[in-house]
């Protein structure tokens, strides 16, 4: 969609500025951000059938980085054929374009089950948004954020109560408390089983669990409100951060046509300044507190307890898949074979957390959805978000 309103998109991936772009004939290029003529930087560049020219002085390079034109030399002069920009493989997929910046040959793209949600639910209408967020932090200390066992009790109930009293509204009752916590590796990454309060082993919460990808994903939501949490490191010290959003709606629900899949941002408040209205959203508590640590958290002072078993789990996998590209071999989730990835499915369980006014006014909202302009709307027109996603985890106010 935004590729769409202007076709070229500046982009910082692993600390390369390049630029994202679609041409005329409506293929996807990504190339450097500077003309190897002058240096000008090819966010202005002109989209053509077949690849994108500087609007310097006219020179046009394809999705390969070839100089396929330069309107000011001679004809088969060989600068053109000595020119090739830096230029990477993308694909775009669910609504997403994604990038391999690695050694050749390009692994495959894999078809995760929620990008490819429309395709696998009947009889039911399926609607899916972007939220974004920059954070000013290494990428890691977000995933090890996913896997921390205590930080969604303390900071998402008892913090956002503490929220709630500045606010001057009633707290929310901490319902279904962790009893009992576990952590093994699976197929994709690494399964969070939790034991609720009241709740038995047969529970979903601990038969289907949490999901994270290895290395950057994680599986949030609902079966009926999935989210896909995605961490792109832009540099090393600063990660832009995706929660794909999918909405699975009864089909006499009415909602509105998508064409593309749409975007929204997630307002950051300045580093150390408190916004209460915002920090009601989980999203901005964890943005804040994990920036909070600094742009590269020093570890070597950390004290880790039992709690901390997620931590320890990722940890030593991010080692041992490192040391396999060491040696040649590919990490886990690199696929190769076309058959691996049709359609690999990440699990989504029933819903666990709060319930009750607060969540059928405003909806799903701790995947940032309370920045959603979508969800806003079927707000002002009355939808109850309860009866339609059951218990959701919700943070937010009256």
């Amino acid at each position: 969609a935004e590729l769409r309103a202007q076709p070229t998109k500046l982009v910082k991936i692993l600390g390369e500025s390049l630029v994202l772009y679609r041409d005329r004939s409506g293929q996807l290029g990504l190339i450097q951000d500077y003309c190897p003529h002058r240096g000008t930087s090819l966010i202005y560049g002109m989209p053509e059938d077949n690849g994108l020219r500087c609007p310097y002085h006219g020179w046009k390079f394809d999705g390969n980085g070839r100089c396929v034109d330069m309107p000011a030399e001679p004809k088969g002069h060989i600068l053109r054929e000595r020119i090739h920009i830096v230029n990477y493989p993308v694909e775009e997929l669910g609504g997403l374009i994604f990038a391999y910046l690695g050694p050749s040959p390009a692994p495959l793209l894999p078809r995760w089950n929620i990008l490819m949600m429309e395709n696998l639910v009947k009889d039911e209408n399926v609607f899916k948004e972007i939220g974004t967020v920059e954070v000013g932090c290494n990428w890691l200390q977000i995933m090890e954020n996913s896997v921390d066992t205590i930080h969604r009790e303390f900071l998402h109930y008892h913090f956002t109560n503490y929220v709630f009293e500045r606010l001057g509204d009633e707290p929310i009752p901490v319902q279904r408390r962790q009893i009992e916590v576990a952590y093994e590796e699976s197929r994709y990454g690494i399964v969070k089983r939790d034991l609720l309060e009241g709740g038995s082993y047969e529970d979903e919460s601990w038969t289907v669990g949490q999901t994270l990808v290895f290395p950057n994903l994680i599986a949030t939501g609902s079966r009926k409100a999935p989210v896909l949490q995605i961490r792109v490191p832009m540099d090393d010290i600063t990660t832009r951060q995706y929660f794909y959003c999918c909405y699975i709606f009864p089909p006499d629900l009415e909602i509105p046509a998508q064409e593309n899949v749409s975007y929204f941002d997630i307002p950051m408040p300045p580093p150390g300044k408190i916004d209460w209205q915002r920090f009601v959203s989980n999203v901005i508590q964890d943005v804040a507190i994990i920036a909070s640590q600094g742009p590269i958290y020093d570890r070597s002072g950390e004290r880790l307890g039992d709690s901390d078993q997620g931590i320890n789990i990722y940890r030593k996998m991010l080692v041992r898949e490192i040391g396999k590209v060491g040696h040649g071999e590919d990490p886990k989730n690199v696929f190769r074979n076309p058959e691996e990835i049709r359609c690999p499915v990440i699990p989504f369980g029933k819903s666990r957390g709060g319930s009750g006014p607060r969540f059928s006014h405003y909806g799903p909202a701790s995947n940032g959805q309370m920045f959603s302009p979508f969800i806003s709307h079927l707000r002002k027109q009355g939808v109850d978000f309860e009866k339609i996603f059951g218990r959701d985890l919700l943070v937010d106010r009256k």
